[in-house]
């Protein structure tokens, strides 16, 4: 996580840099629209923008796994689209099914479908992504059940930030899996990322630019067979 800039190119270097940083094999998730922010006012060119990241983030996933959402114009729409980036390529895409009306987003951005909203299965895990808002959504949760890891992209309001740490635990410990949530440093967010683990742990990132947390297999399957409600 890190505080978004007006300078476009610097906040790209900045996630560049830390990406270079994050372990081989890694699944990385960034906040929600981190490269460009909300911006509005020079909403063209953030739109624009995404061609020259998406080269830059392919050329970074070669040996790992990267969760983002970028501002892109498709057509003559503007959309908030979530990616999943691997082995140098988009392996997963989706605009953001459910905007954040109380913020204005449904009149900037074009609305995505529920029916993007799925797992994808990366070198054995199954990873799953809900975009900010939509984690307050139960019937997305449902649709995410199953995952292994569920990234959660997030520019999440400083005013409700105990509501993100109170759901991002709660999915957690309801569909028995890692959560990865990755909130904005920039002032009007929560700044809350955490790593949450299958039994609920949380591993906050405590002002840090980026943490790490060991994925082990074993503690979902052992969560999904000694606590069974019926997750597969």
């Amino acid at each position: 996580m890190f505080k978004t800039t007006s300078n476009y190119s610097a906040n790209l270097q900045t996630l560049l840099a830390l990406l270079d940083d994050a372990p081989l094999n890694s699944i990385v998730v960034a906040p929600e629209v981190c490269l460009t922010g909300f911006d509005y006012d020079r909403f063209a060119e953030a739109a624009a923008f995404t061609h020259e990241a998406n080269a830059e983030i392919k050329k970074a996933s070669l040996e790992k796994t990267i969760a983002l959402t970028m501002i892109e114009k498709i057509g003559d729409e503007v959309f908030n689209m979530a990616k999943i980036f691997h082995k140098g390529e988009v392996v997963y895409e989706r605009a953001k099914a459910r905007l954040f009306r109380f913020g204005g987003e449904h009149h900037r951005f074009a609305q995505g479908g529920d029916e993007g909203v799925k797992i994808v299965e990366i070198d054995g895990v199954k990873i799953a992504l809900l975009v900010c808002f939509e984690l307050r959504f139960k019937d997305l949760w449902k649709k995410v059940e199953g995952a292994d890891v569920v990234c959660v992209p997030s520019w999440w309001g400083v005013l409700r930030a105990d509501h993100f740490k109170s759901l991002t635990q709660a999915l957690a410990i309801m569909n028995q899996c890692y959560v990865v949530a990755s909130d904005s440093l920039n002032e009007e967010c929560s700044k809350m990322s955490g790593i949450i683990s299958p039994q609920g742990r949380e591993c906050a990132n405590e002002g840090r630019a980026s943490l790490e947390l060991k994925y082990d297999e074993k503690e979902i399957k052992l969560m999904r067979k000694y606590l069974d409600v019926g997750i597969k």
